[in-house]
């Protein structure tokens, strides 16, 4: 078998692992109600833009496996071996319901992921920008929240890339410019390289649904 075949393997085996473990619990999104694989399809795809490394594309598929599903770092690294359970061991919340409020426990979390290799912040980028096109296209309250939480996040995710910290003029909501403006220029750029005009697309794709909402909010 050759080198591009089982890079391929490995891929295919990671969708088809991640696809069943969540449709073994009928795992669905939350506003659409799709099958949570199109998430993971969407993340893949991102993540491909930034690396051909199958083992970064594997765990694109099944970051949220271990975290989700009834699937253990046991059964992923038996499965697809240890460094693709690595990352997604990197990618898998650890906090707890008894650890507090949402604060609490997504601070634990961060911290959790400030410790990620950089591989596995390129995948949490991905993630950040499907869920945040879906949330802020179905839940524009929460995505008040989330925003802020994926401000922060991108705080471990900068590796040192600089803050922007005035507003964008004309936002309505305070800290969004961050967020995409640092996500623009200061991290996707980077992580993504020559790539980057996908990322691009999805980012302004959810910056304008983001404001278009609260300004139909603010009428």
């Amino acid at each position: 078998m050759t080198d591009s075949s089982t890079a391929t393997d490995l891929v295919d085996r990671a969708r088809i692992y991640a696809t069943e473990a969540h449709q073994r619990i009928n795992h669905r999104r939350k506003y659409n109600n799709e099958p949570y694989h199109v998430h993971l399809s969407a993340v893949a795809k991102i993540v491909a833009t930034a690396t051909d490394a199958p083992n970064v594309i594997a765990a694109a598929w099944l970051h949220d496996t271990v975290e989700d599903t009834q699937a253990t770092l046991e059964d992923i690294e038996s499965s697809f071996g240890v460094p693709v359970a690595e990352l997604v061991e990197e990618l898998t919340d650890i906090s707890k319901p008894g650890d507090g409020n949402r604060a609490r426990r997504k601070a634990i979390d961060r911290q959790h992921l400030a410790q990620a290799s950089r591989r596995a912040k390129t995948v949490k980028l991905a993630d950040l920008i499907d869920n945040c096109k879906d949330i802020t296209r179905h839940d524009p309250r929460f995505a008040q929240v989330y925003l802020e939480e994926m401000d922060e996040l991108l705080d471990v995710l900068s590796e040192g890339a600089p803050v922007l910290a005035e507003p964008f003029p004309g936002t309505v909501i305070q800290g969004v410019s961050r967020v995409f403006v640092r996500g623009l220029f200061s991290q996707y750029m980077p992580y993504f390289g020559q790539h980057a005009h996908h990322t691009v697309s999805s980012l302004l794709d959810c910056f304008f649904c983001t404001v278009k909402l609260h300004q139909a909010n603010m009428r």
